[in-house]
């Protein structure tokens, strides 16, 4: 667990240094989860040690939590220091980017552990730090959506081969929501609850009161920046789940069913320091077979697994320009092809 701790909690105190004094911390975080985290993962060759099948991970389990506790001050936080403390523009500009990609990068990936545990609070603590960045919608359609129809035309979060990220964005982000919507709404009415009990109104209300929040701290451009800071969480959110499953297609057998998600289903990443600050996210394939085996425990077999080019984050990066991202994910899928994969 050490390697989870450590990148993960040196960003957050990196986050909280530079937001209260500035100057080059501010420079100091974001370097952090950008070029030094690229470097590590490039040239330092090492892969995260894969835990005893079977294994107790308490701390794990502790280190959640304690990230998504800390996720709403944090957020609070870079709305305060953007909007209302005395720092220059450039420094304001430099907190909330490296909050930002704080939220989407290990946030989100943290929420995602949080929303598959079996602990009921766990989950509520992942959903309503999905709430805090607008997209509570995330933690029902990827539960009861995407793991169900992952790598099918019925998963609207499964880029099919061609797609760009922008249209991806929108479509993903629309069918998300209304088929969520639709199924948690089924869920209640077969547990004979009421509308009233719609998870989707927990999570307005969470939004609601970060907006209220954020209007105290900072007026109109306190709620200017929490909209930006979510915006930007939603764009990161979704361009894993982007990168994650890009040309990836699971077969339909004769009788209509797909075939059993297998490791084949979703790229990987085998970069060990990127892993550590995302709990591991990059282990996606293992995720989707094994969706209830915690994080620390993910496993790892690049010589079956689909295997991005490079690590997830910078693969991100890349995929905010389509024509290159086609062309690099081209290669791969043509490797994939090569090697009888589904693609």
């Amino acid at each position: 667990m050490i390697y989870f701790s450590i990148a993960t909690l040196v960003h957050v105190a990196l986050l909280g240094l530079a937001a209260a004094l500035g100057d080059w911390f501010v420079l100091a975080a974001l370097l952090y989860i950008t070029l030094f985290t690229a470097a590590l993962d490039r040239y330092v060759p090492l892969v995260l040690p894969e835990m005893p099948e079977g294994a107790e991970f308490p701390t794990g389990a502790r280190l959640s939590v304690l990230l998504g506790v800390l996720h709403f001050p944090l957020l609070l936080l870079a709305v305060l220091a953007c909007a209302f403390m005395n720092h220059s523009p450039f420094e304001k500009l430099g907190i909330f980017t490296t909050f930002a990609l704080f939220f989407g990068q290990v946030s989100h990936p943290n929420a995602h552990e949080l929303i598959h545990r079996s602990e009921r609070f766990a989950r509520r603590l992942g959903r309503w730090v999905y709430a805090s960045m607008l997209m509570g919608h995330h933690a029902s359609a990827h539960v009861l959506i995407h793991h169900v129809h992952v790598g099918s035309e019925d998963d609207p979060n499964s880029a099919p081969r061609g797609m760009g990220f922008y249209r991806f964005f929108i479509k993903a982000w629309r069918a998300s929501f209304t088929e969520g919507f639709k199924r948690e709404a089924e869920r209640l009415t077969r547990a004979g609850k009421s509308a009233g009990d719609h998870p989707y109104r927990r999570d307005a209300i969470v939004g609601a009161g970060f907006v209220a929040l954020s209007f105290l701290i900072g007026g109109g451009f306190g709620v200017f920046t929490y909209l930006a800071l979510a915006l930007y969480a939603q764009v990161q959110i979704l361009l894993a789940d982007y990168v994650q499953h890009y040309g990836l297609r699971r077969v339909r057998r004769g009788s209509g069913k797909l075939e059993p998600v297998s490791d084949a289903h979703s790229w990987n990443s085998p970069h060990w320091f990127s892993s550590a600050l995302t709990l591991n996210a990059p282990r996606h394939s293992d995720h989707h077979m094994n969706p209830q085996r915690p994080y620390p425990a993910l496993r790892l077999t690049p010589e079956t697994m689909p295997t991005l080019p490079h690590a997830l984050p910078v693969m991100a990066v890349i995929a905010l320009y389509p024509p290159l991202y086609r062309k690099v994910m081209a290669r791969e899928l043509g490797r994939l092809h090569g090697k009888g994969e589904s693609a």
